[in-house]
């Protein structure tokens, strides 16, 4: 199991909310038995984590470059900007 999280961890953003969506397909089909259900939850929980991290992470990020009148470079958190 720590070698499968091991891999989750090394996913991008886009595999594992790919990788979550198929686990979420399977589960909703009801045609899983139940062990094999309970280890795609689990797995589903690590990625949900996986993809939340990346998302804040990403959102950190992202600021608005501003340039002043006198050409001095400035940012701003793109949670500052009014729009």
């Amino acid at each position: 199991m720590d070698n499968q999280i091991d891999n989750i961890e090394n996913l991008s953003f886009e595999e594992a909310l790919l990788e979550l969506e198929n686990i979420v397909r399977e589960l909703e089909s009801g045609r899983i038995k139940l062990d094999d259900a309970i280890s795609c939850y689990e797995k589903a929980v690590t990625l949900k984590k996986l993809c939340q991290e990346k998302l804040q992470a990403a959102t950190l990020k992202v600021e608005k470059i501003e340039i002043s009148k006198d050409g001095v470079m400035s940012t701003t958190p793109l949670d500052n900007v009014e729009v």
